[in-house]
């Protein structure tokens, strides 16, 4: 994935933050959405949220549930805020979500929605499995060590 500096299209739209928390990621991958002109519209101006959105296979599609992207109040025909979205991606890719959600006990969780190096709106969703409660924990304590190591070695460096 391109970074922002090195081109001017690619921009950040809307992130997961707790995902990395409250789940374990296995793997990613960058689908398509399929969007009304009014949905883009808004998303330009970086109106939108994917914090409680999931997404999930049915009869084959992969759909993006519970996302929220702010009306567009110029727009002639608007859209609704948090209307079923339909997502992009291969045959190949669709089954293997199917088959780890279905057998493995995997859920499909949206990490960042973003606008790619031509402009064109995408998501990333991760196959992940939920942490208990001592492995968020154990997280949060290895991050607080990280900071706190980098903070020591700024000091004494």
């Amino acid at each position: 994935m391109a970074k922002p500096a090195d081109n001017p299209n690619y921009k950040i739209i809307a992130e997961n933050r707790r995902a990395r928390f409250d789940y374990h990621i296995d793997s990613d991958v960058e689908c398509g959405i399929q969007l009304q002109g009014s949905e883009v519209k808004s998303l330009r101006r970086n109106t939108a949220n994917i914090a409680e959105s999931y997404a999930e296979v049915v009869d084959g599609e992969l759909w993006l549930v519970n996302s929220y992207i702010a009306p567009y109040d110029p727009a002639m025909f608007g859209h609704e805020d948090r209307r079923r979205r339909k997502l992009l991606a291969t045959r190949r890719q669709i089954a293997e979500m199917q088959q780890a959600t279905t057998r493995k006990g995997m859920t499909l969780v949206p990490l960042v929605m973003y606008f790619n190096h031509r402009g064109i709106a995408k998501i990333k969703i991760a196959i992940a499995k939920g942490k208990s409660a001592p492995d968020k924990r154990e997280t949060a304590a290895k991050r607080d060590w990280q900071r706190q190591k980098q903070r020591l070695l700024k000091d004494h460096g």
